[in-house]
């Protein structure tokens, strides 16, 4: 593979995946990653500061996503109004190649405790990212960080249904129909 191909982050990410997954997280160099995706190091550490970042790279873009689409729901929305908007603006992000690299990602974060606690962090992350456009919309505390809470939890419950090889449902779908069972959920808590 040429080193002027596009989609360089892309590349890295599956390269990264694929040594993850053969040799272990912890057996794996920037360097291999880089030569496997056909790229030099320097390009690795101009996409990501090191190899655990790889794992999480959507999230600045699913931060962005959610952020815009609470800013764009309606002025009349309630808080899980917005929240569903912030889904439906996220879904464009989840594309079919997601669907293939889902499953191979979760395997790896599972079997270390190190990516376990980047993943949390990327929910934090995440919620934080609804919670701040929620309370610019005017939505006060602890509404905002509830709401942006449940709306995270839809999006990785709707993200582990998508990936689910018999599932045909597109992603935005199944993000409000989990967002739906959570506030039914939430309403039954009394």
């Amino acid at each position: 593979m040429a080193r002027w191909e596009p989609d360089a982050r892309q590349r890295l990410v599956a390269a990264a995946l694929d040594l993850f997954t053969e040799q272990g997280y912890d057996n794996t160099t920037v360097a291999q990653i880089a030569d496997r995706a056909g790229l030099t190091k320097s390009t690795f550490f101009r996409h990501f500061p090191d190899k655990r970042e790889v794992l999480v790279a959507g999230q600045d873009t699913l931060s962005r996503l959610f952020a815009e689409g609470i800013a764009a729901a309606p002025d009349a929305a309630t808080p899980l109004e917005a929240v569903a908007a912030a889904l439906d603006a996220a879904a464009v992000a989840i594309t079919p190649e997601r669907r293939e690299l889902g499953p191979r990602l979760q395997a790896v974060v599972a079997a270390n405790s190190e990516l376990q606690e980047r993943d949390a962090l990327k929910r934090v992350g995440l919620a934080k990212a609804m919670s701040d456009a929620l309370q610019r919309r005017g939505v006060p505390d602890p509404a905002a960080s509830l709401a942006a809470e449940l709306g995270v939890l839809a999006f990785k419950r709707a993200f582990a249904r998508w990936m689910d090889p018999g599932n045909h449902q597109e992603f935005g779908d199944l993000a409000r129909q989990s967002l739906q069972e959570l506030r039914a959920a939430s309403a039954a808590l009394g």
